[in-house]
């Protein structure tokens, strides 16, 4: 077994632990691998190592590197997207992670529409108010969902979050629990079923899906450090 399989291999062991103490079962939880600075090649082999689900960063990254990959990969667009891109994500993405306004939900409702398809998102909250991250302020999230979940070509499937960094994993806990919190309230007000909820990196994956993450985006952990110097996922 080479070196990537064998990260797959323990990080999706981790996620099962993880997943035993909160008494929930490790199929509910998909491990999308974060591809940003990786090559086709490398995706590939996490392809062969069980890996499905793959995200991105970078829109221009995005349209080079998906078209050099096997047609089983599935794509998910993880970074901040500006709204004169939205074309290409609707193009490009099965599910959209980073809306983080009203007026970029639109513009994807536009684009889906003329593709013929419903475009999948998850709405992006700025749990812990870090002036340096994008997405919804939590207290204008209720009044964001009531005026997205009535765009026709648009299916609001939970939400995102990426918790500030810290060396100790535990920190992250609060951040991620709100998340939580916020969607039972969006469940309760609107009734929609906002099933997912992306949450957890490489350094706290483990303490997202405690706090219910039905997706952790991990890159360092199965790829490795990177060669150009990016964020650790």
């Amino acid at each position: 077994m080479d070196q990537l399989a064998e990260n797959v291999q323990r990080v999706r062991e981790r996620m099962g632990k993880a997943a035993g103490r909160a008494g929930r079962p490790a199929d509910d939880i998909v491990l999308l691998a974060v591809t940003k600075t990786i090559e086709p090649e490398r995706v590939e082999q996490a392809l062969e190592a069980g890996v499905t689900t793959f995200g991105e960063s970078k829109m221009q990254e995005a349209k080079q590197k998906i078209p050099l990959v096997s047609s089983r990969a599935r794509w998910h667009l993880i970074g901040h997207l500006q709204t004169n891109k939205a074309r290409d994500a609707v193009d490009l993405f099965e599910l959209i992670h980073s809306v983080d306004s009203v007026k970029l939900a639109s513009e994807i409702n536009r684009w889906a529409e003329r593709a013929g398809k419903t475009q999948r998102i998850l709405l992006e909250v700025n749990v812990s108010g870090e002036a340096s991250k994008f997405g919804f302020k939590p207290d204008l999230l209720s009044e964001a969902i009531g005026q997205i979940s009535i765009l026709p070509r648009i299916e609001m499937a939970g939400f995102m979050t990426i918790a500030p960094y810290a060396e100790e994993p535990e920190k992250a806990r609060p951040h991620f629990r709100r998340l939580r919190e916020l969607r039972k309230g969006a469940r309760q007000r609107y009734g929609l079923a906002l099933p997912h909820l992306s949450m957890g990196m490489s350094h706290d994956f483990e303490v997202a899906i405690e706090e219910g993450a039905t997706m952790v985006r991990i890159g360092t952990a199965i790829f490795g450090e990177r060669t150009r110097h990016e964020p650790a996922e």
